[in-house]
Parts: structure tokens; sequence; C-alpha cells
């Protein structure tokens, strides 16, 4: 057996070069496209050096925060459909717990990315080191024990031979469809230096096949025969579809059978907005189209869905029997569905071959096409300009930043008001032309998000819109993405606070208290010339004072490279009316205030909907 003598991080650094993946049309390419690193005293010297001898093959990119720089790693492999992914590493310490939360968005998204933080010295020598954290009743515990919960797979690496289990243990996950996930390998700072004679077998370069699993024939046969019967199905598309290329499949499958499809916050594009048979969004930021057709549907067949609350009204909203098609069966048996656990394209695709002729009734297809006419016309109404001078709502900005940009534009979100208004309004020209992180709805995703949709599909406008206060949170990448030479336009909508909760706390009751500016305490209110900082950091920004001059702006920075910023201020009490159900948030049972008494009320009625729900 023939070796080669190397430090552990020049052997991670080498193994990960030599890594490829098959992709959705057939080509190879290398799984890692590159590796954020913010350098400290815990990587800087071992795995920093060891990047250096690999900046050919595995290129390594320097960000401004952890999270936001793995925030930037999730968006890119989520805009791949999984396909490809990076890896971020940061020193022991505050570098390291910067990127749990950033772990936990990639676990709860079904995300891949491999994070790599430092980690204290294995032979214990000098401890305790700077930055390390001292559990006084287990001497091996770190500060990267907090990603245990928020990870796939965890492993610490006290000894350099250990990579030789470990990364392809990492990489097994990273490629599965159903665990895919965050791997963490804690690196211990001594051991990223130490060497061993790793074999050269271990460097042999592999290509990763995306396994495809077949559902099993007797679910198959119960969910072909379940759909033959159903009167009103209804088919939900999340996320899966796309990680799996089925778009092209479901929709195939949706024609033949005349079938109307809803999606998810994740799964939607995977049919053009304009398509007959997209019916829209589903759930509490759903179509009015989507739900009441999801209400009276005796077969839901849900695709690739985690079926979260936002989808299902806080399992409210489905009354009939669910048929979950999953990769996953801790998602499949959700909602007493009945469940057929397998790939999402194949398991399509043999619906469709078995369901061959067979078709939902020419009065149904005309009732789906009556109702998605309705929510068209009811679209229209909202994203229109308003009349007069008053503050325009997220809903105009929606629809004034759409009518201007063109149809392959990928639209980039996450949290606050914009996640829910763009789910119902936004119209996706294209497949893959929506990409929101709603399942962690972490605010501050954004701007990282359009570094890595561009990094990804760089081919394409993307344009992102972010509240003032997910801004604020976290805009530093703003900053990496000029260096970077991004393309990307950023719309930052000013409500003066966080206007998504203070209208939840107003629904529950609730004072106005401590969410807007003007309810929170403070000496002096502040006005914030978020043009003016974007500008600071590189960027070409400006405020714009009506909806006409952000239609121009938008028409501007649509035609041409770089970071456009533009700004304009909303108003953050309305929020569109139409479409909508139930979610459960719960209120206090007592309260000295009358409405948060009336709250309550309602929100005991509103739980009967879940009882109702019961299979």
């Amino acid at each position: 057996m023939t070796t080669t003598t190397l430090t552990m991080a020049q052997a991670l650094t080498k193994w990960m070069a030599a890594q490829s993946i098959r992709q959705l049309d057939g080509s190879v390419a290398s799984a890692f496209a590159g590796v954020w690193a913010i350098f400290g005293h815990g990587n800087v010297a071992g795995l920093g050096e060891a990047l250096y001898g690999q900046r050919d093959s595995l290129p390594t990119f320097r960000g401004h925060n952890e999270q936001g720089m793995a925030h930037v790693a999730i968006a890119y492999a989520k805009q791949m459909n999984r396909r490809r992914f990076m890896a971020v590493t940061s020193s022991i310490g505050p570098g390291a717990t910067n990127m749990v939360t950033a772990a936990a968005l990639a676990h709860v998204n079904r995300l891949p990315v491999l994070l790599l933080p430092g980690d204290v010295f294995a032979d214990r020598r000098p401890d305790p080191v700077l930055q390390q954290v001292e559990d006084f009743a287990d001497g091996t515990v770190s500060a990267n024990d907090c990603f245990r919960p928020v990870s796939r797979y965890f492993d610490r690496i006290t000894r350099p031979e250990q990579i030789l289990q470990s990364l392809p243990k990492a990489m097994s996950v990273l490629t599965d469809p159903a665990q895919c996930g965050p791997v963490t390998l804690s690196l211990c700072q001594d051991v990223q230096a130490e060497s061993y004679a790793f074999p050269d077998r271990f460097f042999a370069s592999r290509i990763w096949e995306m396994r495809r699993q077949r559902p099993d024939e007797a679910e198959m046969a119960k969910a072909i025969a379940v759909i033959r019967e159903a009167k009103r199905p209804l088919i939900l598309a999340g996320g899966g579809v796309r990680y799996s290329g089925a778009s092209a499949a479901l929709t195939a499958f949706a024609e033949s059978s005349g079938i109307p499809v809803a999606a998810t916050q994740a799964g939607k594009s995977v049919m053009p907005e304009a398509h007959p048979n997209y019916v829209g969004s589903l759930g509490v930021t759903g179509s009015s189209a989507a739900n009441e057709l999801a209400q009276r549907a005796d077969v839901v067949l849900s695709v690739g869905s985690r079926l979260q609350d936002f989808t299902t009204g806080s399992n409210g909203l489905i009354k009939g029997q669910v048929l979950a098609l999953n990769v996953q069966l801790h998602d499949a048996i959700k909602h007493d569905a009945m469940t057929v656990v397998g790939d999402a394209l194949v398991g399509v695709e043999a619906l469709g071959y078995a369901l061959a002729g067979h078709r939902t009734s020419a009065a149904y297809q005309q009732e789906f096409a009556t109702l998605k006419g309705e929510w068209d016309s009811a679209v229209d109404a909202v994203v229109k300009k308003p009349d007069g001078n008053a503050l325009p709502s997220d809903s105009a900005v929606i629809g004034a930043v759409n009518r201007n940009v063109p149809s392959p534009t990928i639209a980039v979100g996450a949290a606050g008001s914009m996640p829910g208004e763009l789910h119902k309004l936004w119209r996706a020209g294209s497949v893959d032309g929506y990409h929101m992180e709603y399942g962690f709805s972490c605010m501050g995703y954004e701007v990282s998000a359009g570094i890595g949709v561009y990094m990804a599909s760089p081919d394409r406008p993307n344009v992102v819109f972010a509240g003032d206060g997910s801004y604020l949170m976290m805009n530093s990448e703003l900053a990496t993405a000029v260096m970077m030479g991004i393309s990307m336009t950023l719309i930052i909508t000013d409500n003066r606070g966080y206007g998504c909760i203070n209208r939840l706390q107003a629904a529950t009751g609730g004072a106005p208290f401590n969410n807007l500016l003007a309810d929170a305490y403070h000496e002096i209110l502040p006005e914030i010339d978020y043009a003016a900082h974007a500008a600071s950091l590189g960027a070409r920004s400006q405020k714009v004072s009506s909806l006409d001059e952000l239609e121009e702006a938008v028409q501007m920075a649509s035609g041409r490279t770089g970071v456009d910023v533009i700004v304009i201020d909303t108003d953050p009490g309305p929020s569109t009316e139409a479409g909508g159900v139930w979610w459960d948030v719960a209120v206090p049972a007592i309260s000295d205030r009358g409405s948060v008494n009336s709250a309550y009320e309602n929100y005991v009625q509103g739980r009967k909907r879940q009882e109702k729900g019961d299979k």
C-alpha cells in the first residue's frame, strides 16, 4: 500500500477536492464549490495553510461574519438543488458558535453544508486556551457541542487518521436525499497540524451518485387506487420536487390527469405561475384558490413536503386523505398520511404511467380554473399602484418589482412580512425562480442568500427582498458581495421596525409594544439612512420616494452587473387579506386587557379546526 504523509488538514482538503457529484443533467461537477473562511487561532495555521495549498482546485472565499458565510453556502446548495455545496470554517469560540444558527437553518430545510469549526487542543496540554468553554463537570465538552442537535452528522477529530472513516460518512449524509443536512466536523487545532501517512487510494477521485429510491410496489399500488377513485384530488408540491428534478414530470402528470397543483414555500416555482394547473400557494400564506381546493379535496397528494404548520394551517386546513410521497419516512407519516416512501421523480413518473388516460371530471377542471382566475384577479387588485400619496404596502412593492424584472428572475427572501406576501403574490416566470428560506424563517439570511443564488445561477438575474429589521440584523455580507463582483438587486422595505410581528401582536390582542421603533424604549428615535449605509459598503444605492421611482430603479438595476440597493419607505400596517388560513399562535388565557380576552375566545374557536382536521 502506497502512502502520502500529510497533515490532517492537508489530507482533508485534498480529499474534498477529489469528490464529484453526478448532476441532474447527467454531467459531473466537483462536489465542493469552495470553502468560506474567517481565520483565527483555531484554524489559520492548520486548515488555513492546507486551503492555500489547494487554492486552485478548492477556492477559498472570505466573508465578514461566520453566520453570513454559512448562509451563503446554504443558499448556494439550495439553488443548486443540493447537487453541489460548500464548506465553512471558523476559529474556535465565537466564530464557531456564530455558525450554529446557520446549522439549524440547514437542518430544518434539509440542506447540505459542511461546517469545519476549529476546536481546543486534543492533547489538552495548554488548557484552557483562549476562547475555550470550560465545562465544570465534563472535560470533553467544548463550544462546538452546540452543533450536535442541529447537525445530521457530528464528529470531533482528535486523531489525524480518524478522517479516513469520518469523511466518507460525512459525504454520505451530504449526498443522501433522505438524510441530507448539515455536517459538522469539529477540528482540534493541534490535530489539524499533525501528520499521518495516508493511503493514496483515499485521495482517488470519486463520483457520488444521488440515490433514487424506488417506491415499494404495495405502497404504490394503494396510492394509484386512491388517486383513481378520487373525485377532487389536489397535488401539493414541496421542495423535494425541485431537489429530485421532478418539476417537468410533475407538470406532465398534472396536465395528463387534470389535477391542480399548489405549492409550499420550498415548492413554489416548480411550475411557472401562469400554468393553467397551478392554483397558487397553500396554507397560512396561501392563495384562496389553493386553500379552498385543499379544504374540499378528498385526496391531497403531497410530493416532497415537510407538511409544516404554515402549509397545513396548523393541521386544520386539510380534511381529506393525505397521500405523502417522500424520500424521508419521518416526513411521509405526518398528518396521518398514507405513505409512499421514495424519490419524487421516480414516484411521479410511476404514477403518471399507471394512471395514463385517467382524468378528473370536466366539472372539477372547470372549478379549479375558475378559482385560479378569481385568485389572479385578487392578486391584480392588491399589487396595483395605490391611489393617493400614502406609503405603499409590501404587496404594492412586490407588484412594482415583479412588473419590471425579466421572466427568469429569481426572487429571494427569508423572514418578516415579505415571505408571506411573496408566497401569495410573486408571479414566478420560470422554473426555480423563487428562493425562500421559510423553514427556519431566519432574519438576516437575505443578503447572504443573494450571493449564494448568484454563484449558483450567474446567468439569471436575482432580486432580494429584505425588511429594515433583517437588514440591520445582518448586512455585513453586502460588502462581500461587492468585493466578489456579485450581481444582485436588494430591495429594502423600511417600515421602521418589525412590522410583521407588530401585526401578529395586534392580531393576538396585544398592545403595540417593542416591535416598531416608535413603540420601543429609546431615548432617541433613530432615523437610519439605509441607502447611505449600503453605499458605504460599496454598493450602488438610492432611496426612492414612490412606486414610479421604484419601477424605474428596478428596470435600471435589472440591466446591469454589480450590487444595487433600492430603499423605499412602506406602511407597516397592511397585509394581503385575500387568501390565507388560520395559524395557531397561542394567546394568553388570562389578561387584564379586553382585546386579549377577545383574541383568546377566537383562538379557542380556531383550535376546533384542528379537531375537525383529525382523521
